[in-house]
């Protein structure tokens, strides 16, 4: 059996958990213990969990072989080819491409800095707030959510088309973690907050979203 070492909230480890729960929607089934790695109270800097990923960070895919995955997109990967049944991922080349595309732009766009505003915002580590570095980051994500708007905009119902997908998985997982600082980044994007709440009503994810 694979262990996921993770926390509730976290965005990355949150991207874990939307993307099991999206093919388990499928059919697929995940032999897959969770653990939770408690970092308010500092368990992922103590040795046990530096073990699995020397940075300390979550989630962690620990392998039957006993080897570790340390990095949420590579945990997905994994998944995608060794877990039997339907994937997020399309077959056609060049559909799997674009999707990967679309997947990267997202994170390194739209995540990457959203996940460092909260920080600087309101962070759930307590980190000390920094007003002047939030509203620069929430400058640089706009162009970023922009890009959704303008995939969106056909009415399709999720960000590749008819089916969800990992960038679905990645962007959802983050604007939860924006919830938290109880702000709000999307302004007036119509395609884009439909999107955010029609992913965030269905049945299999909802309870996911429960803070």
């Amino acid at each position: 059996m694979m262990k996921l070492y993770t926390v509730p909230l976290a965005p990355n480890p949150m991207r874990v958990t939307l993307y099991c729960a999206e093919r388990e929607a499928l059919g697929c089934h995940f032999d897959i213990e969770q653990v939770i790695v408690n970092t308010l109270k500092g368990a992922h800097k103590q040795p046990e969990h530096l073990q699995r990923n020397p940075w300390g960070t979550l989630p962690v895919l620990e392998l039957p072989s006993g080897r570790f995955i340390t990095e949420s997109l590579s945990i997905i990967d994994y998944l995608e080819a060794a877990v039997e049944g339907p994937t997020l991922t399309p077959t056609d080349h060049e559909a799997m491409a674009l999707a990967r595309n679309r997947e990267r732009i997202v994170e390194m766009r739209i995540t990457y800095d959203l996940a460092w505003y909260v920080h600087a915002q309101k962070s759930p580590l307590g980190l000390t707030p920094d007003p002047a570095k939030a509203a620069e980051l929430a400058s640089r994500i706009q162009p970023g959510f922009d890009y959704v708007e303008r995939e969106l905009s056909d009415g399709r119902s999720f960000l590749g088309g008819d089916e969800p997908s990992v960038a679905d998985c990645t962007l959802a997982a983050f604007l939860q973690f924006m919830r938290y600082t109880e702000t709000d980044l999307l302004g007036e994007r119509p395609a884009l907050r439909a999107w955010d709440i029609a992913y965030r009503e269905r049945d299999h994810v909802r309870s996911l979203f429960l803070l």
